[in-house]
């Protein structure tokens, strides 16, 4: 286990890349983005450092003075189209300015093709060029989404993590405490497990976490005085998730007398990962305390929340309209007034 895993969820440090390789980015979109590598296989091995990506047309056009030649380069139908309305030398001329600087690789949207003189060019400066179907607006996106997951601040928590109603509930707590068992109890229950013991969590954009399992103990749950146990073939697919919004921590701890829980609900708490603040639920563990059950409720009571209905709120507005109430409406013994039920004796 990790030294950060073991200093618990508090103390995990961000992890983030500060590269990547145009072979990691060939290998992972392969088939989903459907390149083709067509020149400069040499330059696989180059790096990729920015999740942004650049269109070149005022480069193409002869200015490279803000040309920020470090990202993927996106050659659209306008690039193209402009570099098909030079003549030949024109065209190699201009590419070949383009290709001297590092330019880490190139790639031609909407099935876009370029000359042979220009593909040797690629070949001798090593800049890997691919081409892709795909139209360029779908292009962006689909890179974009692939280069922030990859860019993107990450940390690795110890913990469970499950989808409970649609709500990401990470499970934390020091080592022993029973998170795995709640979180196969929930899974028994019709809950899909994402990852146990080692959780990444990753920042995508400005206030979202996705976590997911690793590629090592993905959907699998180690489970004191049994073992290992693989969740997806004993409970099928459907008691899985490869990933899932974190929205709720709900930490685990042993009963203290002297320690301070929510009563009400008002005092609503918060816990920070990556910088983005969750709900946080301080759960004390003790005998006979069904926190499955508690889990659940949990993840309800946030969709009602999310959903503009707050129990702790309008309890308190309940309470202080009784507290308000005079006179005959007023029992002398307390703030509660029953109402008449006809005909109800049972």
């Amino acid at each position: 286990m990790a030294n950060d895993q073991k200093a618990g969820w508090r103390n995990s440090q961000p992890i983030q890349r500060d590269s990547i390789t145009v072979q990691r980015l060939y290998d992972a979109m392969r088939d989903h983005f459907r390149l083709t590598l067509v020149a400069g296989a040499d330059g696989l091995p180059n790096l990729i450092t920015e999740k942004n990506l650049h269109r070149p047309g005022l480069a193409l056009a002869g200015y490279v003075g803000l040309f920020t030649y470090h990202r993927i380069q996106v050659f659209g139908n306008t690039e193209i189209f402009y570099l098909r309305s030079l003549k030949l030398d024109e065209r190699i001329k201009v590419f070949s300015t383009l290709a001297s600087f590092a330019i880490p690789c190139i790639i031609t949207t909407n099935g876009n093709t370029i000359d042979q003189e220009l593909l040797d060019i690629c070949n001798e400066r090593k800049i890997p060029l691919f081409e892709t179907p795909f139209e360029t607006t779908k292009a962006v996106f689909l890179l974009s989404d692939y280069l922030e997951d990859q860019f993107n601040p990450q940390t690795v928590i110890h913990g469970a993590f499950v989808d409970v109603y649609g709500v990401g509930v990470l499970f934390v707590g020091k080592s022993g405490i029973g998170k795995s068992e709640v979180a196969l109890d929930l899974i028994e229950r019709g809950h899909r497990l994402v990852a146990d013991d080692v959780v990444m969590v990753t920042q995508k954009g400005e206030n979202i976490l996705m976590g997911a399992g690793t590629d090592l103990v993905r959907h699998f749950m180690e489970i004191r005085g049994l073992g290992l146990i693989n969740v997806r073939e004993m409970f099928g697919i459907r008691a899985i998730r490869f990933q899932k919004r974190v929205e709720v921590v709900v930490e685990l701890e042993e009963w203290r007398s002297d320690g301070e829980y929510t009563r009400t609900g008002l005092d609503e708490k918060t816990a920070s990962i990556l910088g983005v603040e969750l709900l946080h639920v301080k759960l004390p563990i003790v005998t006979g305390k069904n926190i499955t059950v508690i889990a659940e409720v949990i993840a309800l009571n946030y969709l009602l929340k999310h959903y503009g209905y707050d129990a702790s709120k309008e309890f308190a507005a309940k309470l202080e309209q009784v507290l308000l109430q005079k006179g005959s409406e007023r029992l002398a013994g307390g703030d509660r007034v029953i109402p008449y039920f006809e005909h109800d004796f049972e």
